[in-house]
């Protein structure tokens, strides 16, 4: 992650970011923490991934872009570019017969 000393920019990509294995065939990628605890991820799921176990989106919400493939939250699927947002308290399990990369934000960490 980089900052801009002039501007307060900060910016990091993709590439240079440290790869965790969440669970098999799926990977987080963290590119920025606010100092809020606002937290911006790119998760990338393979073929045939699947969470291990429930997603519950707390203290707060989580909301995803889809960049490429096809998502499904395990009752829908959704292509890329579309953009979901799943209040606190809300649950899925996030998987992909067609692998994905995501876009996660969570405003409030």
């Amino acid at each position: 992650m980089t900052t801009e000393q002039n501007t307060g920019y900060v910016w990091a990509a993709v590439h240079d970011a440290p790869t965790r294995e969440l669970f098999p065939g799926i990977r987080l990628r963290p590119l920025w923490t606010g100092d809020d605890g606002a937290q911006a991820h790119v998760l990338e799921m393979d073929p045939n991934s699947r969470w291990e176990g429930i997603d519950v989106h707390e203290p707060g919400p989580e909301e995803v872009y889809v960049v490429s493939g096809v998502f499904n939250d395990g009752e829908r699927d959704y292509p890329a570019g579309s953009f979901i947002h799943a209040p606190a308290g809300s649950s899925h399990i996030p998987q992909t017969t067609a692998g994905c990369t995501l876009f996660v934000f969570y405003p409030e960490g």
